[in-house]
């Protein structure tokens, strides 16, 4: 089958620290990664596994970027891409089986009302990426990647990686969930509205870093979270989560309520990844939308 590729880019050829990496975790990574396809430039990735995706992409098809001109994070945020200082990547996975016939339709998880009767199934991906992603950058670095609900990676208070998932449905079903993930490698001067916010693995590390095996270890953790939820390793998924995210008991948050902003204190995730709060002797359970944290 051909599957469509993004118009007016063209994929390039792997860079060789990515190259050998991959080569070496093949049996670890199943099918994450195969097939593959690498940009020396690209609008997102995540539009162009999705475009793979509608046309019959099997689970696994990964679309890799040296640069992003349009990444995006979660509620349609701008991502900063800049070339070869990250990892800017998407993976195609199918919630039903590992192909799907062309047709599905892409959209933003919680744009349409109907996705919003499929939380629990995306929630617990994202915190099962957030879980692989952590643990691959500690595994590759050494670096102690925490995270914060739902599926950012910070050190300290500076963002280090950020998930976006994104879903296909089919009818009234989910066909395909495109999981995209960057992670701030190497240091680069950010623009002023992120440089007190953002960090990459070598500014908190002080040294150069395998690129290539962060890379490599990303894919084979996702493989290995994917397997575990597969086998219907939920809780032992999300207790991995809350080891890795301290800020998600006991930190004081506010966010948005019908009635105006809430303010209360993280009491950790429940069976289905929902954030929840303390709030004036009442708790609340937060599924979406953005959170402040004090």
């Amino acid at each position: 089958m051909r599957f469509a590729l993004p118009e007016r880019e063209a994929p390039a050829s792997l860079p060789p620290d990515m190259r050998d990496a991959l080569a070496a975790s093949r049996a670890d990574r199943g099918a994450f990664g195969e097939p593959l396809y690498f940009y020396a430039s690209l609008g997102s990735t995540n539009d162009a596994a999705a475009r793979l995706a509608e046309a019959g992409a099997s689970e696994g098809t990964t679309v890799v970027a040296n640069e992003q001109t349009s990444g995006r994070g979660r509620s349609g945020r701008a991502w900063f891409s800049a070339p070869g200082a990250g990892l800017y990547v998407s993976v195609v996975i199918r919630p039903g089986g590992a192909t799907s016939a062309p047709g599905g339709h892409f959209r933003k998880m919680g744009s349409d009302p109907n996705l919003q009767n499929l939380p629990t199934g995306m929630a617990v991906l994202t915190l099962a990426a957030a879980v692989a992603l952590a643990t691959a950058v500690r595994d590759a670095t050494g670096l102690q990647a925490q995270i914060k609900w739902p599926n950012d990676l910070l050190c300290g208070r500076r963002k280090l990686a950020g998930i976006l998932a994104e879903a296909s449905t089919r009818g009234a079903g989910l066909d395909a969930i495109v999981l995209g993930f960057g992670i701030n490698v190497r240091t680069v001067g950010y623009p002023p509205d992120l440089a007190d916010r953002a960090t990459s693995i070598e500014a908190e590390l002080g040294r150069p870093v395998d690129r290539g095996l962060v890379f490599a270890l990303a894919l084979a953790r996702l493989a290995a979270a994917r397997e575990a939820l597969g086998r219907g390793e939920t809780a032992a998924v999300l207790e991995q989560w809350r080891r890795l995210a301290p800020s998600s008991v006991g930190r004081a948050v506010s966010w948005q309520g019908l009635a105006g902003e809430r303010r209360g204190t993280t009491a950790g995730i429940d069976a289905d990844g929902a954030l929840l709060v303390d709030a004036g002797g009442v708790r609340e359970r937060i599924i979406a939308g953005d959170v402040i944290w004090r």
